[in-house]
């Protein structure tokens, strides 16, 4: 036995010794970057509304102005970026290759704490390549980059990148793509970590659903040929959104029981680009549920209780978001985005009376079923569907880039004294559209 182990131990330094490594090569590239942006009336936005969800609901005072409504403007050189690509490593058959990335930003706020920008991490990840026997390709990512239903963006200049009009997230994951001829099937696990879904028992944002539940699954499949390419995406979620429950039946109700049940969220999305000379043209739709977590504008409710068993029937939010994109020219580029996006309903009716021993939520002045409704804080929640406009004209001088960009978004709200139906939307007659004419300049050199 011993004689065996040493005969292994050798055989297994002799392949180390034989194996081929060569050096990595690293690259520095970042840019700096300023917004100068107008609007016309207040919007919900983060990085100093640079990333720009929605113009603001109309807050009317005693005489009927809007008080949100007024030109306002803002000047902010934040989103300048670093990163450190690094390629180039092979041991044996295996390539490595890799990126660190890093911005700056900020949270809105008064406070200097949320007005400094803070240097943050965009992604870090490593990606193992290696060609097969067969003469396909294994490709595999580990670390945070863009989540694979987020990664193909709109064309245009502005800092939210379309959203929330299409996904938008970047995430941890294990994803392996899988490419032989013009097919590349791809799959793996994610676990939300900037880009987070609704907690109810918080009424905020946060990990602990996914904290709680399971990971992220992810499945795929692309094709490329020519000036075009497709692609089909199907993201699942099993999420425990309410961790806990009060236990009525005993006098100290600090005491909690751990909630059993987890919600389930299928979205599905299907892109297809076009790419001639100097012209591309992109096209995503997107069908969400439970999307928050993808920058969509969503959520879920609770469709039935079981109190003695601590079971809840979840039903989350279905969201459809959508883009066309267009960008034409070199030096002088010309891009834009038209984007649709609507709230369809949850999948099922939502629980008329509360949870037991809990505090029923609030949602935007309005009651549903007593509150039984969590929708993303990052716009307004009563938004049922908008419209986006984003005709832009990019001039590039070398390293330098100088942009333009002017922005029309229009969104239907709930009126403040509405109540949504069963399935969480308002009935018609019970919103009003909100516009918001946004003109965006940008300065940007590339290095």
């Amino acid at each position: 036995m011993k004689k065996t182990v040493i005969i292994a131990l050798a055989a297994l330094l002799s392949l180390s010794a034989y194996a081929q490594e060569t050096p990595t090569k690293f690259k520095l590239y970042g840019f700096l970057r300023n917004y100068a942006v107008i609007d016309t009336r207040e919007v919900n936005g983060g990085t100093h509304d640079l990333y720009y969800y929605m113009p603001k609901d109309q807050d009317l005072n005693s005489a009927g102005e809007d008080l949100n409504s007024g030109l306002n403007w803002k000047f902010v050189s934040l989103t300048t970026r670093l990163g450190l690509d690094f390629s180039g490593y092979q041991f044996d058959d295996l390539k490595i290759s890799g990126k660190v990335e890093a911005d700056f930003y900020s949270l809105n706020g008064s406070e200097s704490a949320n007005t400094i920008a803070q240097f943050r991490l965009r992604q870090a990840y490593m990606a193992l390549d290696r060609d097969l026997d067969d003469g396909t390709k294994l490709l595999v990512n580990i670390g945070q980059t863009w989540h694979p239903m987020g990664a193909d963006l709109p064309h245009g200049i502005c800092l939210e990148s379309g959203a929330p009009f299409g996904p938008f997230n970047r995430s941890p994951q294990v994803m392996a793509h899988w490419t032989r001829g013009k097919w590349t099937y791809t799959g793996g696990l994610l676990y939300l970590s900037q880009y987070l879904p609704m907690d109810a028992e918080t009424a905020k944002k946060s990990v602990a659903p996914f904290k709680y539940g399971f990971p992220e699954i992810y499945a795929g499949i692309a094709y490329k040929s020519g000036p075009f390419v497709a692609k089909f995406g199907l993201d699942n979620t099993l999420t425990r959104p309410v961790r806990k429950e009060v236990n009525v039946n005993i006098a100290d109700a600090a005491e909690y029981a751990r909630v059993k049940s987890l919600m389930e969220a299928v979205s599905v999305f299907a892109y297809l680009q076009y790419t001639k000379d100097l012209f591309q043209l992109k096209t995503k739709v997107t069908l969400a549920q439970a999307g928050e977590h993808l920058n969509i504008l969503s959520g879920y409710g609770i469709a039935s209780e079981n109190a003695p068993k601590h079971t809840i029937e979840y039903t989350p939010m279905e969201d459809l978001t959508s883009f066309v994109s267009f960008q034409y020219g070199k030096k002088v580029q010309f891009l834009g985005m038209i984007g649709y996006m609507k709230q369809l309903g949850t999948t099922k009716d939502l629980k008329p009376t509360g949870i037991s021993g809990t505090t029923p939520c609030i949602v935007n002045k309005t009651h549903l079923q007593d509150g039984n409704l969590w929708l993303n804080t990052a716009a307004a929640t009563n938004i049922q569907q908008a419209f986006r406009l984003t005709p832009t004209v990019l001039w590039n001088m070398g390293k330098l880039q100088i942009g333009l960009e002017y922005d029309y978004t229009m969104a239907e709200f709930g009126n403040s004294d509405a109540t949504r139906n069963a399935r969480g939307l308002y009935e018609a007659g019970n919103t009003h559209w909100i516009g918001n004419h946004r003109l965006l300049w940008m300065t940007k050199f590339n290095f």
